[in-house]
């Protein structure tokens, strides 16, 4: 299975004429987006909290988070994002994809826009 990237702009959303754009990893596995710290300070983005992260070998690290405004493939959603290593690959997770419907295709490891977004209503 390769690897699927697609261009995102993440935004300040207090100041949207303040963003930063770069190609992420699309990680099915993450929950929530991942950017460089940098990034996310040149925007003027301050960590709000902190959430610990299960590590894909089990260990857990617990890093500073911010919500922003995360665009792609014509798409704009408000997604918890993670301030990652200065020099870390950044990930676009599940969260900000379902929230749009968009899925990736395993079949050829492209990203697909679904008819709608899914939605359960309980009865």
């Amino acid at each position: 299975m390769g690897a699927t990237h697609v261009t995102v702009a993440v935004r300040n959303p207090a100041r949207r004429t303040r963003a930063w754009e770069g190609l992420f990893l699309v990680d099915t596995g993450a929950v929530d987006c991942l950017v460089p710290g940098k990034y996310l300070r040149g925007i003027g983005l301050k960590p709000v909290s902190q959430r610990v992260y299960e590590l894909a070998d089990g260990s857990e690290i617990k890093l500073p988070v911010t919500v922003a405004e995360v665009e792609f493939m014509g798409e704009t959603v408000g997604a918890t994002v993670i301030f990652g290593p200065d020099d870390a690959e950044p990930i676009l997770g599940v969260t900000a994809l379902e929230s749009v419907g968009i899925e990736v295709d395993p079949r050829n490891q492209r990203l697909k826009r679904l008819p709608a977004v899914r939605l359960k209503i309980l009865g």
